[in-house]
C-alpha cells in the first residue's frame, strides 16, 4: 500500500452538480434514503441511537437494512456453513431459507417495531411486496480471489491471487424498483423498511446486496415523476461503524471528506479504497449517475451527513 502520507487526499471543496440540473425548482420534496450496516444493526446501542435520529428525520424516508452478521450466527446454530467471496455471500438452498428468515423476519420486524415505539409508522417491506424490486439470478461470474483465502469450489486455500468462476446461488441482481409504488405508501405517511431480499416474478426470493438496495432504491423514486417534473430530490445515506471513508483503516480521524469519480480511481489503485467499500462507492456513483442528488457515506451517529465523506461526480 503507497504511503498515504504523501497523497493530496482531500480535495479543494468541489461544486456539487446533480445528473439533472434542469430539475431546479421543479422538485416537489426531498426524500432521504439511509442504509444501516449490519454491525450497527446488531448493536442494540448503536442501532437505538441510530433509530432515534431516523426518527427526527423530517419529511420523506426510507430505511435499507443489512444483517449478514446475525444470518452467519444463525446459520451456524442451525450447521449451516457461511462461504464469502469478494464479500458477497454464496446463497444455496438452505442459506437463501436462513436469509430470507434472519433479513425478511427477525431483522426487519425487529426495526419495525422499534420504529412503531419512536411513533414513526413504519412498514416492513422485501423487494417481493408490492413487486417494488424486481432482480434476476447472478449467472456465474468470474471472481479474482486473494491468495489465503479459500476456492469456494474445491475449498482449498488459495497460495496466490486466482481468478475462477463463482456460483452465488440464489443471489439477485437487481432489474428494476417501481418507485411509483413506493411513492403511494410514502405519499401516504408511511415510512418502508426495505430488506435486503428482492424476487424474480417467478416465485423465488434472491438475496440481494443491501447497498444495492438502497442504491437502485434512490434512483427508483429520483425517476418518478408528476406531470414531467421529478416528485423528489433524492439523498442517499450510507451509514455504518465508521466516521466516513478513511485513508488509513486504523485512524478515525483520517476522513476523506470528498470523493470525486477521478479521485475514486487514484484510491483504488493506491490501495486506500479497497474490499468491501468499492461496491459502496461503485453503488453511489451509480445512483447519482441515475438522478440521486446527494449520496454521503458517514457514522450511524451522523445520518443526517453533516460530516463524513460525500460522494460527487466531479
Amino acid at each position: 500500500m503507497q504511503d498515504t502520507n504523501n497523497i493530496d487526499i482531500n480535495l479543494e471543496k468541489p461544486v456539487v452538480t446533480t445528473h439533472h440540473p434542469t430539475r431546479d425548482g421543479l422538485v416537489k420534496g426531498s426524500i432521504n434514503v439511509i442504509k444501516v450496516g449490519g454491525a450497527v444493526v446488531e448493536d442494540p446501542t448503536s442501532l437505538g441511537n441510530l433509530l432515534e435520529q431516523f426518527a427526527n428525520i423530517k419529511g420523506n424516508k426510507v430505511l435499507v437494512h443489512g444483517g449478514g452478521r446475525s444470518a452467519t450466527k444463525i446459520a451456524a446454530s442451525l450447521g449451516i456453513e457461511s462461504t464469502m467471496v469478494g464479500g458477497r455471500r454464496i446463497t444455496d438452498g438452505d442459506m437463501l431459507n436462513v436469509v430470507t428468515m434472519v433479513y425478511g423476519g427477525l431483522v426487519n420486524k425487529t426495526l419495525v417495531a422499534l420504529l412503531q415505539a419512536q411513533g414513526v409508522n413504519a412498514i416492513g417491506l422485501t423487494g417481493a411486496d408490492m413487486n417494488v424490486i424486481r432482480s434476476h439470478k447472478r449467472p456465474e461470474k468470474s471472481v479474482t480471489i486473494a491468495a489465503g483465502e479459500v476456492n469456494p469450489n474445491t475449498g482449498e486455500t488459495l497460495t496466490e491471487e486466482t481468478k475462477v468462476k463463482v456460483d452465488f446461488g440464489w443471489v439477485g441482481d437487481v432489474d428494476k424498483v417501481d418507485g411509483q409504488r413506493l411513492t403511494t405508501l410514502i405519499e401516504s405517511g408511511i415510512v418502508p423498511i426495505m430488506a435486503p431480499l428482492t424476487h424474480d416474478g417467478e416465485g423465488h426470493i434472491l438475496n440481494t446486496n443491501a447497498d444495492t438496495i438502497a442504491s437502485q432504491t434512490a434512483c427508483g423514486l429520483a425517476a418518478v415523476s408528476q406531470n414531467d417534473e421529478a416528485l423528489y430530490d433524492v439523498t442517499l445515506t450510507y451509514c455504518f461503524e465508521k466516521p466516513g471513508v478513511l485513508s488509513n483503516p486504523d485512524d478515525d480521524s483520517s476522513v476523506i471528506s470528498f470523493i470525486t469519480e477521478e479521485s475514486y480511481q487514484q484510491l483504488k489503485a493506491d490501495g486506500i479504497v479497497s474490499g468491501g467499500m468499492i461496491p459502496k462507492l461503485d453503488n453511489a456513483f451509480e445512483a447519482l449517475h441515475h438522478g440521486v442528488s446527494r449520496v454521503v457515506i458517514t457514522s450511524a451517529n451522523d445520518i443526517e451527513g453533516e460530516n463524513g465523506t460525500t460522494i460527487v461526480l466531479k
